[in-house]
């Protein structure tokens, strides 16, 4: 049975959406949705010496702007970011090791809208990981239907009598007996990752994956993302 997940592309994202992707077999971004202030969707938390701390794509928008919309507005806010990490991780366990990668994944990023630039990232990552999967773009699909029915419709569409992955979070606005009734299954993912070693005596969960690559490397970050324990 064909299990989908889908999600808003988030920039480098944490462990949570990586293990969405590892259980899938169809990975669908909500590129054309509108874009949420304060969300996810252009930063991510990383670690420095006095904890957790944004790192943000700077963008300007308009209400009800689609994220496929939404422009960087610095032009070298990747070479800004790159800069960041390596003061932030250079002492990392694993840093010297992956850096020139990592480096080169963020700076690679194309000049286009953010949703373009955030799903370059996740699909690179996905392959540097060793995960399988097929992306699509909702963008690319003809769909009528809005908020859970439009999950219905993506998943109707892409996959007849799959399975659709929720993250946990979904049980707030998700109602399942409107998958069930269009033939389809429903599962919860109930991930809660490892905790791992970050050079502190206190785990800051809810980081990037960018933390578990510089403190474990790829293959480490790979298995807690897959839902390995150390």
């Amino acid at each position: 049975m064909t299990q989908i997940a889908i999600h808003q592309p988030n920039y480098i994202p944490w462990l949570g959406y990586f293990h969405k992707i590892f259980r899938a077999d169809i990975f669908v971004f909500l590129d054309n949705v509108q874009f949420t202030k304060g969300g996810f969707t252009n930063r991510v938390k990383v670690l420095t010496p006095d904890g957790g701390k944004w790192l943000s794509v700077p963008v300007k928008v308009s209400l009800g702007d689609p994220i496929d919309a939404v422009q960087p507005t610095t032009p070298d806010w990747a070479s800004r970011h790159v800069d960041a990490l390596c003061n932030y991780y250079k002492g990392a366990a694993c840093f010297k090791a992956v850096w020139p990668e990592v480096r080169e994944l963020v700076l690679s990023v194309p000049q286009a809208d953010l949703a373009a630039v955030n799903m370059h990232l996740v699909q690179a990552m996905t392959v540097r990981l060793g995960f399988s999967c097929s992306f699509k773009k909702s963008s690319d699909l003809i769909l009528g239907a809005a908020s859970d029915d439009r999950l219905v419709e993506i998943v109707s569409l892409l996959a007849p009598g799959g399975t659709y992955l929720s993250g946990k979070g979904g049980a707030k606005y998700q109602d399942p007996a409107k998958f069930e009734a269009a033939g389809l299954g429903f599962a919860y993912l109930n991930y809660a990752p490892a905790q791992y070693p970050q050079g502190r005596e206190d785990f800051v969960a809810g980081l990037s994956i960018l933390d578990a690559v510089f403190h474990l490397g790829f293959e480490g970050a790979a298995a807690i993302a897959a839902g390995s324990a150390l």
